[in-house]
């Protein structure tokens, strides 16, 4: 299964290379190759805040703070991708490095990031460094949902905020991806999770307001 990635970045603070992994208990984490001798870091990020969390070991190393903060600015906001090893060259040496088990979330979300459907919004709503353009994709669900007559029938019966996020969800990734049938419910769960995941304050807080508001009236 491959593991789920986002691109290697290079760090200026600290001699080592960052990427960001998917965790098989939720959420996400950074974790650093060294490139001037041979050794690894890891640390969570924080789904509430988005800032890293480093155990006691790793606080006590100097200035590996200071770099998982400049990994942590260059990988947010970018999409996870499927992958397979990364290999890091030290002594002109090559190490083949895997996340463990702990460390990967399982088959769903996995597949979720290499559907049709994660690919379509990402290729959609990134700019030009390959970041989400999260107010863009807002917007333009937020236009969905107003113009939308199931939305406006789903709000009149007073159904919840996200089951009718999840319709949007499923309806936007279907048109975006040229696709005739919705996800089910479990992948476009997956989904959801996968997009929420690049951003730690929710990919879709704009439209979640819209909502509330809606169903307030």
């Amino acid at each position: 299964m491959n593991i789920i990635r986002t691109k290697v970045v290079e760090l200026t603070t600290i001699p080592a290379v960052a990427y960001k992994v998917k965790l098989r208990t939720g959420g996400s984490g950074i974790k650093l190759h060294f490139t001037d001798h041979d050794a690894t870091a890891f640390a969570k990020v924080d789904k509430r805040t988005g800032e890293v969390v480093l155990d006691p070991v790793s606080e006590a190393a100097e200035g590996l703070r200071e770099g998982f903060e400049e990994a942590q600015e260059l990988l947010s906001g970018l999409p996870y991708s499927g992958r397979g090893k990364v290999k890091i060259m030290v002594s002109n040496e090559c190490e083949d490095d895997e996340v463990t088990e702990e460390e990967a979330q399982k088959v769903t979300a996995a597949c979720m990031v290499s559907s049709d459907e994660f690919k379509a919004i990402i290729d959609r709503y990134s700019d030009e460094n390959g970041k989400i353009n999260y107010a863009l994709m807002n917007k333009q669900f937020i236009q969905f949902a107003s113009s939308s007559s199931v939305v406006r029938d789903m709000a009149g019966k007073r159904a919840k905020a996200p089951e009718i996020l999840m319709f949007i969800l499923k309806n936007r990734a279907a048109f975006l991806a040229n696709k005739r049938e919705h996800l089910p419910d479990d992948e476009a769960q997956a989904l959801l999770e996968a997009l929420n995941e690049i951003n730690p304050r929710s990919a879709f807080k704009e439209l979640n307001l819209h909502l509330r508001r809606m169903l307030s009236r």
